[in-house]
C-alpha cells in the first residue's frame, strides 16, 4: 500500500513515462512543477500557451525550454481548446490546468463536440491528502466540480475515491459518506443519500471496498471519537476516502489544510474524463502541482 506521496513517486519510476499536456502553462508554478515531474522521470510534457511568456519564465527561473515542446498559442481560450485537441488526438495521456481559470479548462473538457467527456459520464474532484496527524493518505471528494451532488453524482464519487484508492494499493478501502452527524436523520437528505450509499456497498453494488455512512468527520477518522460514541463500523476511525456532503464543505476542508496544517501536502485531479485531468487552485504551490502530476500519472491507463 503507498502511503505517501515519496511511495508515489517511486512506483512511477518503475513505470513508462505518461505524456503531460498543460493547458496554458505559462506561470512559473505550473513550469516548475512540470519540470520537476520530467526531471523525476514520470512524464513528457508539453506546454500550450504563450511561447514568449514560457521561454521568459523559463530564463527567469533558469529552466532549459528545450524539456519541454511548445506548442504556441497566444489566446488562452484558444491554447485551452488546442490542448484538450492535443489529448483527443492522442498526443497525450495527462491533461493539467496552467494559468487559465477553471471555469474555462471545465469548458474545454465537456465541450459536447471536442472535449473529453465519454457518453454519460460524471465528472469529479478527487485529491489525495497526506496530513501528519493523520496515518494514511486520505482520498477525498469533491472539492471543485459538483457544487451540490446527487444521490447519482454521490455515487459516481464513491466509484471514483474507491478506484484512486486502488491505484494506492488499498485492496478495500474504506469510504466514510459524511454528514454533520453519525445518526441516520431522515429529515437530513445527506444522511438518506449516505444510508441508500453504504446499503448499496453492503449488497455489493459498490464493489471491493467497504462502505459506511452518515458519518461525522470526528468519528471517520478518530478512533477516540469513536471510543466515546461508542460506534460499532468497518469504516470509522480509520477511513481511507471521505465523500463529503456538497463543494462547500469540501473546499473549505481542503483549504484548511493548505492554510492551517503545517506539514499537509495534496495532490488534485478530475476524475471521470476520458484521461486524468490535474486541477489544482492556480495558487497551489509547486509541491502541490507536482503531487498532483503524480497522481494523475498513477491513475492513468
Amino acid at each position: 500500500m503507498i502511503s505517501s506521496f515519496e511511495q508515489i513517486f517511486d512506483n512511477l519510476r518503475n513505470r513508462p513515462k505518461k505524456r503531460l499536456v498543460v493547458a496554458w502553462g505559462v506561470d512559473d508554478h505550473t513550469i516548475n512543477a512540470v519540470k520537476l515531474a520530467i526531471e523525476a522521470g514520470i512524464v513528457d510534457a508539453t506546454l500550450v500557451g504563450d511561447e514568449k511568456r514560457i521561454r521568459e519564465v523559463c530564463s527567469k527561473e533558469n529552466i532549459d525550454p528545450s524539456i519541454f515542446r511548445i506548442v504556441p498559442n497566444d489566446d488562452e481560450l484558444r491554447a485551452v481548446s488546442m490542448a484538450v485537441d492535443l489529448i483527443n488526438a492522442g498526443e497525450g495521456d495527462i491533461l493539467m490546468k496552467g494559468l487559465c481559470s477553471t471555469d474555462k479548462y471545465m469548458r474545454a473538457i465537456l465541450n459536447k463536440e471536442k472535449g473529453l467527456l465519454p457518453p454519460k459520464a460524471v465528472l469529479s474532484h478527487v485529491s489525495v491528502l497526506s496530513n501528519p496527524n493523520y496515518h494514511k493518505l486520505l482520498v477525498i471528494s469533491d472539492i471543485a466540480v459538483i457544487p451540490a451532488p446527487d444521490l447519482t453524482q454521490k455515487i459516481a464519487m464513491t466509484n471514483y475515491v474507491v478506484k484512486t484508492a486502488h491505484a494506492l494499493g488499498i485492496a478495500k478501502p474504506k469510504v466514510a459518506i459524511l454528514c454533520a452527524t453519525e445518526q441516520m436523520l431522515p429529515n437530513m437528505p445527506a444522511c438518506v443519500d449516505a444510508a441508500i450509499i453504504s446499503k448499496m456497498a453492503e449488497r455489493g453494488q459498490i464493489a471491493a471496498c467497504y462502505v459506511d455512512g452518515p458519518l461525522a468527520l470526528d468519528v471517520a477518522i478518530s478512533q477516540d471519537a469513536v471510543a466515546v460514541k461508542n460506534l460499532v463500523s468497518p469504516v470509522a476511525g480509520d477511513a481511507d476516502c471521505l465523500i463529503f456532503p456538497n463543494l462547500e464543505a469540501s473546499n473549505v476542508f481542503y483549504k484548511t489544510n493548505t492554510q492551517l496544517c503545517s506539514g499537509a501536502r495534496l495532490a488534485a485531479m478530475v476524475a471521470g474524463a476520458k484521461v486524468p485531468c490535474v486541477l489544482s487552485s492556480r495558487s497551489d504551490s509547486i509541491d502541490t502541482k507536482l503531487n498532483s502530476i503524480a497522481l494523475a500519472s498513477l491513475t492513468s491507463n
